[in-house]
């Protein structure tokens, strides 16, 4: 009987173990699927030209800058109402698409860096857009949800169609 406890008490201090140690990497895991869908729905919110995305997901704070290709927004107002919303107006048929999205994550803090590609016509003159790039997402997770607190995107003209980001190291 003795022997049998042993056994038992060191199958339970086994899989406690295992236990602990699943439960982090899925919270990870958790985390990061949090994050694609927040870029989800941020891309599907430049699509659109609909800030709403923008205001649930984005902690607007004193201070907060939105960079996109040597231009910059201050706060999240500004990114909406001066970027986001009037492309609507501006842009026909834009298509942006975030791809190959890396997560990383620690603790309260995350970042996600992704591929970036734009294509759209603008109205004004019917000019064809199509740019390639990165962009980066900064959050921070108050009270269990995630918010963006940052972001910097960096794109350039595409010159041939079968042209792709290079990842460099």
């Amino acid at each position: 009987m003795k022997q049998l406890s042993k056994v038992l008490l060191s199958s339970a201090l086994v899989l406690s173990a295992v236990f602990i140690v699943h439960l982090p990497a899925q919270a990870e895991r958790d985390d990061a699927s949090q994050l694609i869908k927040i870029i989800a729905a941020i891309e599907n919110g430049w699509e659109q030209a609909d800030g709403t995305p923008f205001r649930k997901h984005f902690r607007d704070f004193e201070g907060a800058r939105y960079i996109e290709s040597g231009g910059q927004n201050s706060g999240l107002d500004d990114l909406i109402d001066h970027h986001v919303e009037p492309e609507g107006d501006a842009l026909e048929g834009l298509d942006l698409t975030f791809s190959n999205i890396e997560t990383h994550i620690e603790g309260d803090f995350a970042w996600a860096v992704a591929d970036v590609e734009v294509s759209a016509v603008v109205k004004k003159g019917n000019r064809k857009i199509h740019n390639r790039g990165y962009e980066t997402f900064i959050f921070r997770q108050n009270e269990n949800e995630w918010q963006v607190i940052h972001t910097h995107s960096s794109t350039r003209p595409v010159k041939t169609e079968t042209e792709t980001p290079e990842h460099e190291h």
